[in-house]
């Protein structure tokens, strides 16, 4: 990844730990679900594809989708420069990211708590 590109996902993930909730469920499962759909959906949001809404959880991950997407393309211009491509790719490396730092690399115990 270009310096440039891991700045741009740096921004996105500063923007999400720092203004998004859904990343602060307590279970792993439930964030590495939140973090998988909303991001899914945020992806197609962005690049114009068809977004599934067929179950309860569905719109809810489309609500939080929507909000972040267009909150990035509001805050961050470069995003709006981007070929669906290449939003593919950043969404991908915001995801890995976002898991690292909520899931994979947390040091929350409460995430694994058989008794939680």
């Amino acid at each position: 990844m270009k310096n440039r590109d891991k700045d741009q996902v740096d921004q996105l993930v500063d923007y999400i730990m720092g203004n998004c909730l859904w990343q602060f469920h307590s279970r792993t499962w439930d964030r590495r679900e939140q973090n998988e759909n909303i991001l899914k959906k945020t992806k197609q949001i962005l690049c114009g594809e068809n977004v599934e809404l067929e179950t309860p959880a569905d719109r809810c991950y489309w609500v939080d989708a929507a909000c972040l997407a267009e909150t990035f393309k509001n805050n961050y211009d470069w995003i709006n420069d981007l070929s669906h491509e290449e939003i593919a790719q950043t969404i991908s490396e915001l995801h890995k990211r976002i898991d690292y730092l909520t899931i994979d690399g947390s040091l929350n115990l409460e995430l694994t708590d058989q008794h939680y």
